[in-house]
């Protein structure tokens, strides 16, 4: 079964990307691989790329096994590679959010350019709960919403509800349903996207982001580096791993 299912919506104007391996949509290597594929087959017409969740969450984040000390370079170069491949196309892209929308999950929403959301998303970047941190929002998230309430999110690993984050501009519109954001987004396309040539919205993309992107090419390579060299050589990022996958607490010696 396929872990990414390809919609082609107003005449292949809008391309639909949804994560489908519910319930938890984890973003492991397959369905990285699968996405990055779907991408780089991206037509001259398409004026906005979609990505939703399968089932009644967007995503939990990438694979946990996966950040481990001997498979993290992989992991982290292979997701990475995804918020280069979508800042090079500079196509306008939505993520639509139900449920939970956590750690790479939500970070593949932050590099959207709109974040349609219903009352029952959950947002949050738990990643230091598990003592490691998230590279991509890391950078994005002070771009977007400033130095403080990113520091909030990112060392607390607090999660905020729908509300929350229209209120701190992270979201583009709240819906009450999983359905009405469907219909609602479709006539948000109509009248914002459609009417405009895809070849000048990719230049206001890029014109828009430009600051965006020389920022996250430049900084998310040298938080790659750290988290593999400097972070993943202490104890307690290897231990705060561990612990979650073998379900206990974890014992914490601060180094």
């Amino acid at each position: 079964m396929s872990k990414i299912i390809r919609e082609e919506l107003f005449n292949g104007q809008v391309i639909r990307l949804t994560l489908n391996a519910p319930k938890a949509n984890v973003l492991d290597a397959e369905m990285m691989a699968e996405l990055q594929t779907q991408l780089e087959d991206i037509q001259p017409q398409v004026k906005l790329i979609q990505f939703i969740g399968a089932g009644d969450h967007f995503s939990f984040g990438a694979s946990v096994p996966e950040h481990s000390r001997d498979k993290a370079p992989m992991m982290l170069k292979q997701f990475h590679g995804l918020f280069y491949t979508l800042a090079d196309l500079a196509v306008p892209t939505a993520a639509l959010v139900s449920g939970q929308c956590l750690g790479g999950g939500m970070e593949l929403a932050l590099m959207c350019n709109f974040i349609f959301i219903d009352r029952t998303a959950k947002l949050g970047q738990p990643e230091i709960n598990l003592g490691v941190f998230a590279p991509p929002a890391s950078v994005i998230l002070p771009l977007k919403i400033g130095q403080a309430k990113a520091d909030d999110l990112l060392l607390t690993g607090r999660i905020m509800n729908a509300e929350e984050a229209l209120e701190m501009g992270l979201a583009t519109k709240l819906f009450d349903d999983r359905d009405s954001m469907l219909t609602g987004t479709d006539e948000w396309v109509e009248k914002q996207i459609l009417p405009k040539s895809a070849s000048s919205l990719k230049y206001a993309v890029q014109s828009a982001r430009w600051k965006f992107n020389e920022t996250l090419r430049d900084q998310l390579s040298k938080l790659e580096k750290f988290y593999i060299e400097e972070l993943m050589a202490t104890h307690d990022a290897n231990e705060g791993i561990e612990s979650f996958l073998e379900k206990r607490k974890p014992e914490w010696e601060n180094r």
